[in-house]
């Protein structure tokens, strides 16, 4: 395929691992949040303290778990060794979220801390635009890099007394790098990509009046954060 990179136009499939995180700012301690309010007694569930301003509630990404991506490459020839890559496509994945939480410790009659897990699944429309940068071929192989920007729409349908809400739609800047490899009749590629969200996408708290609300209030920000491994067929 020695004149591939030689037409203006043309396209393939993309399928992909990706793994999603969170860049998390905390209110310290949760009092600081100006939507903080200390629930009433008699909606404080028995076995926790129940949380008021002077408290550092926080949470964490512990454990990093695989998704899937699935999508369209359309690519641009601007130079030789430029093109203009727009590459819709839909993702899957899943983050959750570890607090720590106090709790009564009827040992002792006091308090203690353990874990809590609380799972957030998302399903983007992912709507990225990069520039490719490539490097001169050597025989079959041509390594690259990447870096632009895009938008995600995230059409999971999250509940009114979910903990963690997130918002629909996020803007993302991404960089990475890839190799090409030209076969016969096709050309493969292995890219890796990071996609760094660039606004605060966490959404209102929970709407019943019984409901955990310190979940998001212990949140000042929270923006998304993507790994993913790519594998394209052009």
């Amino acid at each position: 395929m020695t004149t591939f990179d030689d037409k203006l136009l043309h396209f393939g499939f993309t399928l992909g691992m990706n793994t999603l995180d969170f860049g998390i700012v905390h209110y310290n301690p949760i009092g600081s949040n100006p939507d903080f309010t200390t629930p009433p007694a008699n909606t404080w569930y028995p076995d926790e303290e129940r949380i008021t301003g002077n408290h550092f509630v926080r949470a964490d990404i512990e454990e990093v778990i695989p998704g899937f991506t699935v999508g369209i490459v359309s690519s641009l020839r601007l130079t030789r060794d430029l093109n203009l890559r727009f590459l819709p496509g839909l993702s899957f994945g899943e983050r959750i979220l570890t607090y720590n939480q106090l709790v009564v410790d009827y040992t002792t009659s006091g308090f203690s801390n353990r874990t809590y897990d609380y799972s957030v699944k998302s399903t983007f429309l992912d709507f990225p635009l990069l520039i490719k940068y490539k490097a001169r071929r050597i025989n079959n192989d041509r390594p690259y890099v990447i870096f632009g920007g895009a938008y995600r729409q995230d059409i999971s349908r999250t509940g009114g007394e979910d903990l963690v809400r997130l918002t629909n739609g996020g803007f993302y800047a991404e960089i990475g790098a890839g190799w090409d490899h030209y076969f016969t009749f096709f050309r493969f590629s292995v890219e890796a990509k990071v996609s760094l969200g660039l606004n605060n996408q966490l959404g209102d708290p929970p709407q019943g009046d019984n409901q955990r609300k310190y979940y998001t209030h212990a949140f000042e920000s929270l923006r998304s954060n993507i790994f993913t491994l790519c594998f394209h067929f052009e």
